[in-house]
């Protein structure tokens, strides 16, 4: 057939080419062979030179077959094939721009061009499209390869650059398609069919994975230009857009690339339409089937979130279509809407000059964005408050919606999404970053102005409103002029009608009434009625003031005007013109008031523009005071970022200084001590900010500054806030980032060489000392001159400055025990030294005087004296020596005095004695320590060196010596027992040497110094009988006093002193374990801290025994002390990071406080066991509990215990198991869904399943939910039952339980002392002798069984166990017996 003659049709399938089609349709004769493959392209290539494009009329099947065996050809002939066919396209598009302006081509030729054209166009795309699926499978077949030389991999495979010759055959097509050829159809109506060949190549390009790659950044521009040729010349957006929104739903990879390429269709190519037409196709999406396809829904979001950062202002017009989606399940589609909306308020709506419709666009699309901060979702709550973040720290939020965004923030922080919580501590920062009001913002410094500038405008409105009485009819008048004008005008233009009498006119009996109807109108500016009334009322009343006419040139227009302004403003006003200007004759008074009322008006303006800028400041200001509240309670949680978020949050905050500030920069000081890096560095770099980059002209100036900041820390500042703080210094300092400045005025200060307050003098002695321990020679290189300042003899003597003199110079010391490999001794001042002898003299001077200062700096010497003194004991033996006789000395004082009263008994001076307690308590347990460490450290350091020495004189022959003494020194046996033998020493002096031998303050100190000395005691050790029970016989005095004594202040020191001897004799105060419990229930919220404390320490060290009574801990956690109630959240949060241990002690727990006799109250419970409940976070442990939780209804005693025990069920996050656990075992709770509140906390525990249910699981919740209210319905029927026989039924006697607080009994004699409460003897009865009487089942475990037996025992002296079985100081993961 000739070329001329056949019409080529583009296939669907390769194949249909090889089918007969219709008539004069081109059928491919011959697929060649592989072998004569090469010789028919030759003769291709021959052909084409001799009639150029049109070759392949006569040679297609050569191509075809080429594609035909595409996989098995040698791989030259697929790139000879490929490169001649680029060829053959790029001379076709050149004699194509030439051929199609030629008027005279006839039908045959352009049929042959047509055909050609669709021929070359098709074999290029297909092979093409071969090549890029070949490069595709062979690089998911290298992926193990290395990345390295993928370029040059690729050449070698194809002998060309395959990416770069891709992007040259897109950039012909494109070149191609830009030419006019739709005059080569008929009608110049390009078929779809070529159309889609091109375009379809592209969008299989971009289904590649690797389009999105940076190397394929030219394929992908390529492939949208083509594409934008295509939408522009060939009517393309309807498939486009079908496709785009196919390839979204099922290729993640392609949102950025698809986004890319619709931002540039609709500014470079023009084609805006197509993106209303993309988001009217997902608007219509139905929300429900995007809930169920969370790919789709992806790709949906993240398409419409980049478009919108891209042509937010295209994108406008066609928002309205996917509001619906914000109703929708998915919420990566609100995600989607709600940061489309953010972005077009970031870059169009915003600035003071938009159009009324704008800014009500504006406000709906804030309005939707703050709705949704109260979304059900918290990744939608969380991305609300992003995106107000980005709003806020752009400026384009408007002032008006500041105070209900802040509000927003606010309450946010209590979410219980931590992500949530952590965007919302981010856009209060950017709140105050961004703040429109001032650098400061202090509730106390803006108050004050507001109340003053708020009593000024009150004061101007009241002139006002005195002042324009007689002028508001004349203002009201003036405004109204220019639209009156215009109304009358239009009106006047107007043909005129016959016009019907008014109704006012008709029933007027009088011209005053007229004239109120006219003036009621023009004040209500209905200006139309108020005329047309006014022309009546002249026809009707042609004789009447003031509608005669009597000026006949004057115009009709300011006819009217005056007409109407006598009337507006009444018969005075006649004289003067409606425009303003004044009849001659007239004062001209008036117009020089005018300025004067305008300046007036302007001044109240600015008045209240000022009064509500201030309002607007002190409110904002108060909402961040609220917010530091809640961000405080924050500083602990469990999450890194929160806590990094919260740190910077308070360094923001205090550079706006707000007062409240300090008060979280001091609370984020214990986070020094943090396992977290992050945390810890945080901590640094906000207190680098904060405190090391002060302001100031000059280096001493910067110093200055920051000294007075650290200062203020420093007041009323605990003891550990200050090792905290401490901590931190002697990070700077070990950093060289304290500048040597610093330093130099802190001197200045202590040695009052610049003037300063005794404060402040303290204060700089107290850095020093903190630095000291950073770098020593900072204090150790100025000793005397410290001494000099603090020690010096002056009267009267300043014991605060002292005490921190003395506090400073410790820190040159190492308080740590000598190590064994340290060859030095170590550093030691002679008791010579002026140091010592300055001490001893501050001591003895200042004890027979009643300063409450001088205890504490007693206690500071004493300890400095062991820690630098040689031989310490004997210059505290001399100090203990003088005031032992300063006491004797007023006691023969008194004693001499009381001879003439006949007084038998001399009284000393309570203060006397309790200092001389207090010093000899501080220097036995300083003797203690200084013999535990320092001198224990000493022998073992000169025995090490020994024993060096005798290693290198040792004789090799020695070697040989005695197998006996080998074998000791092999297994490390000769050191261990020299240690023994040091340490048997040690304990020998204490025992030995040391322990021979109604006023509040003095309670206290002699309790405390009892306490100390029997941490001197060692109990139970075999060389010294005879003294080893003096812990041992005064722990019952102790805890008699820690139990009973009706001071506060001596119960919370005796829990310390008793939680130290836990530490050192566990075994001899095991028994007495109960007690300590006991004052976490303490009435003195001093003492309920103090216990909360030791126990703490002591649990989490596995000092004491975990038993039922934790529960009096988790009582502290609604303490309404909030200290204690943080306490109680650091310890369970301490406990919890121990593998088991909440879980393990959480049936007690839940035991003992439901209990009717001894438990809290219902609210309390709840607040409790929420936060319990949220440290269980394994499925198994949840499952365990629901089990065990559903076993106790059947044990439970009262309908309390059961509603408790459903509160916990519908606390747990059940799972699946868990529901299976629970049907198990219905019939344990079945009967107790009969009351409401179970029935619904079980309701509750359903509910928050099936939130999260997979669907094959449904039909067991809804069963379990069904078997649920069938119990509750017949539970009621039942009740309505039993109704009838009430006369039977005993209501139970309701069991009041008393306040959980102990009263304080008084010690009045010897039987009124207590015992421990020990379990041993009691689990020896005979199960007979424990239950005598039969009562109902009560929920008890073994720890609850052993408790209550302690509380109940009550032991003779006789009874009281002198040999106790050690306990193993065991970790929080073994089992206990």
């Amino acid at each position: 057939m000739s070329p001329q003659l056949y019409e080529f049709h583009l296939p669907l399938s390769p194949e249909e080419l090889l089918k007969s089609g219709g008539v004069n349709q081109y059928v491919v004769q011959e697929v060649v062979s592989i072998k004569h493959l090469p010789s028919q392209f030759k003769a291709f290539q021959a052909a084409f030179r001799a009639q150029g494009p049109l070759a392949i009329l006569e040679h297609f099947d050569t191509i075809y077959s080429i594609l035909h065996h595409f996989r098995s050809i040698d791989p030259g002939l697929k790139e000879d094939a490929l490169e001649f066919l680029i060829k053959v396209v790029s001379r076709h598009s050149q004699e194509l721009s030439a051929i199609l302006d030629d008027a005279t081509l006839s039908a045959s030729d352009r049929n042959a061009h047509l055909n050609a054209l669709k021929m070359n166009c098709y074999a290029l795309i297909r092979l093409l499209e071969s090549f890029e699926m070949m490069t595709s499978q062979k690089s998911l077949t290298d992926l193990d390869v290395g990345r390295k030389n993928k370029k040059s991999q690729s050449k070698a495979a194809y002998g060309f650059d395959w990416e770069e010759e891709r992007q040259s055959i897109l950039q012909l097509l494109t070149q191609l398609l830009q030419l006019d050829i739709r005059h080569l159809w008929n009608h110049s109506v390009i078929e779809e069919e070529f159309v889609s060949l091109v375009t379809g190549c592209c969008y299989r390009l971009l289904e590649n994975p690797t389009i999105t790659h940076q190397k394929n950044r030219p394929t992908r521009e390529a492939v949208t230009h083509l594409l934008g040729v295509a939408l522009t010349r060939y009517n393309h957006m309807l498939s486009a857009t079908v496709k785009i929104i196919q390839m979204l739903q099922h290729f993640e990879h392609l949102s950025p690339v698809l986004v890319a390429a619709v931002s540039l269709w609709a500014t470079d190519y023009g084609m805006k339409s197509i993106v209303g037409e993309i988001v009217r196709e997902i608007g219509q999406k139905c929300p429900q089937e995007l809930s169920r396809d969370t790919s789709c829904a992806r790709g949906f979001a993240s398409f419409l979130t980049e478009l919108a950062e891209r042509v937010p202002a295209i994108l406008l017009s066609s928002m309205c279509i996917l509001l619906d989606h914000l109703d929708g399940e998915n919420y990566m589609m609100r995600n989607a809407v709600l940061a489309a909306m953010a972005e077009m308020v970031l870059q169009v709506l915003h600035g003071d000059h938009l159009e009324e419709a704008a800014r009500e666009t504006r406000d709906q699309f804030l309005d939707t964005l703050q709705a949704h901060g109260y979304d059900v979702n918290s990744f939608v709550r969380s991305r609300v408050l992003q995106l107000f973040t980005r709003i806020v720290q752009q400026k384009v939020l408007p002032l008006t919606r500041f105070q209900s965004v802040v509000a927003l923030a606010v309450g946010r922080l209590a979410d219980k999404s931590v992500l949530v919580c952590k965007n919302a501590i981010q856009l209060l920062a950017s709140f105050l970053a961004n703040n429109p009001f001032s650098s400061k913002l202090s509730d106390t410094d803006l108050a004050g102005p507001l109340q003053k500038e708020t009593q000024k405008l009150k004061e101007m409105r009241a002139q006002r409103q005195s002042a324009a009485a007689a002028l508001e009819p004349e203002e009201e008048w003036e405004a109204m002029l220019p639209e009156l004008k215009s109304t009358l005008q239009q009106l006047l233009e107007l043909p005129q009608e016959e016009e019907e009498i008014p109704e006012e006119i008709a029933s007027a009996k009088t011209v005053e009434e007229v004239k109120g109807h006219i003036r009621q109108l023009l004040a209500k500016a209905r200006y139309k009625q108020a005329i047309t009334l006014a022309r009546a009322a002249t026809g009707h009343f042609p004789e009447s003031e003031p509608f005669v006419h009597t000026d006949p040139e004057e115009s009709e227009e300011t006819r009217f005007l005056n007409l109407l302004g006598i009337i507006f403003k009444g018969p005075a006003a006649s004289t003067q013109d409606c425009n303003g200007s004044i009849v001659p004759g007239q004062s001209d008074a008036p117009s020089a008031s005018e300025p004067e009322g305008s300046r007036g008006s302007d001044e109240l303006v600015k008045q209240e523009m000022l009064v509500q800028y201030l309002q607007d400041a002190f409110s904002f200001s108060q909402k961040i005071t609220e917010a530091i509240g809640i961000i405080s309670k924050m500083m602990y949680e469990n999450t890194t970022t929160v806590v990094q978020e919260v740190i910077e949050f308070f360094v923001m905050v205090y550079q706006f200084g707000v007062p409240q500030a300090l008060f979280g920069v001091r609370r984020m000081l214990p986070l020094i001590w943090s396992k977290e890096p992050g945390v810890r560095e945080a901590v640094l770099n906000a207190y680098r900010q904060l405190y090391l980059s002060p302001k100031g002209d000059s280096a001493r100036a910067r110093a200055q500054a920051l000294i007075q900041n650290l200062s203020l820390l420093l007041e009323d500042a605990s003891v550990g806030t200050l090792q905290c703080l401490e901590e931190i210094l002697c990070e700077f300092v070990q950093k060289d980032e304290l500048k040597p400045a610093v330093t130099q005025v802190l001197w200045e200060q202590a040695t009052k060489k610049v003037p300063c307050s005794a404060l402040e003098r303290c204060s700089s002695v107290m850095l020093l000392g903190m630095m000291a321990r950073g770098k020593p020679e900072i204090v150790g290189s100025n000793l005397d001159t410290l001494v000099s300042i603090g020690l010096d003899r002056t009267s009267p003597p300043d014991y605060r400055l002292a005490q921190q003199v003395c506090q400073a110079i410790a820190n040159i010391s190492d308080r740590r025990k000598p190590s064994l490999g340290k060859c030095h001794p170590p550093f030691r001042l002679p008791q010579e030294h002026v140091l010592f002898e300055r001490l001893r003299d501050m001591v003895t001077a200042g004890f027979a005087h009643p300063d409450p200062l001088w205890i504490p700096f007693k206690e500071a010497a004493v300890t400095l004296i062991y820690q630098l003194a040689e031989g310490p004991e004997v210059l505290c033996a001399q100090m203990l020596q003088s005031c032992a006789k300063q006491a004797l000395e007023k006691l023969e004082e008194k004693s001499s005095s009381q001879e003439d009263l006949r007084q038998t008994v001399p009284v000393l001076p309570t203060f006397l004695l309790m200092h001389l307690l207090s010093l000899a308590g501080d220097v036995a347990l300083q003797q203690l320590v200084h013999l535990e460490q320092a001198v224990s450290g000493e022998l073992c350091r000169r025995r090490v060196l020994q024993e060096e020495q005798e290693h290198k004189t040792k004789e090799p022959k020695e070697k040989t010596s005695g197998s006996e003494t080998t074998m000791e020194e092999e297994l490390g046996l000769t050191g261990a027992t020299a240690d023994d033998t040091e340490a048997e020493l040690i304990r020998g002096i204490c025992e030995l040497e040391l322990l021979d031998g109604k006023n509040s303050y003095l309670c206290a100190a002699a309790s405390l110094a009892l306490g100390k000395f029997c941490m001197i005691s060692f109990p139970d050790e075999p060389l010294f009988p005879s003294s080893a029970t003096f812990c041992d016989s005064h722990l019952r005095l102790l805890f008699t006093m820690l139990e009973k004594s009706p001071l506060p202040t001596v119960r919370s020191n005796l829990m310390v002193a008793t939680g130290d001897l836990a530490i050192r004799f566990p075994n001899l105060v095991d028994p007495w374990t109960p007690h300590l419990y006991a004052r976490l229930r303490d009435p003195a919220k001093q003492v309920r801290k103090t216990a909360g404390l030791v126990m703490t320490h002591l649990i989490l060290k596995d000092m004491v025994k975990v038993k039922g009574q934790v529960s009096e801990m988790a009582v502290l956690l609604v303490d309404p002390e909030p200290q204690i109630a943080a306490l109680a959240r650091n310890f369970f949060n301490e406990l919890s990071h121990k593998s088991n241990a909440v879980y393990n002690l959480l049936p007690d727990i839940i035991s003992r406080l439901s209990d009717p006799d001894g438990g809290v109250e219902e609210e309390p419970f709840h607040t409790i066991m929420k936060q319990l409940l949220a440290y269980i976070t394994k499925d198994k442990q949840n499952e365990s509990l629901v089990e065990k939780l559903c076993q106790r209804f059947r044990t439970a005693r009262t309908e309390r215990q059961h509603r408790d025990l459903s509160y916990c069920v519908s606390q747990l996050p059940l799972t699946e198991r868990g529901l299976h656990k629970m049907l198990d075992n219905f019939e344990c709770f079945g009967d107790k869904l009969s009351d409401e509140c179970i029935f619904s906390a079980f309701l509750t525990a359903v509910s928050k399943l099936r939130r999260g249910a997979k669907p094959e699981s449904k039909a067991t919740i809804d069963e379990f939910e069904q078997k649920l209210r069938a119990c509750h319905t017949r539970g009621l029927e039942g009740t309505e039952e039993l109704e009838h026989s009430s006369h039977r039924a005993t209501p139970a006697k309701a069991q009041s339980t008393g306040s959980r607080r102990q009263r304080l009994a008084s010690v009045s004699s010897d039987g009124d002392f207590l015992m421990p409460k020990s379990c041993r003897t009691t689990r020896r009865l005979p199960h007979t002798q424990r239950r005598t009487s039969k009562k109902r089942p009560k929920i008890v475990f073994s720890s609850d069984e052993s408790s209550e037996e302690e509380l109940s025992a009550e032991m003779s002296e006789d009874e009281t166990p002198k040999k106790t079985t050690p306990i193993r100081r065991a970790s929080a993961g073994r089992p206990r017996s």
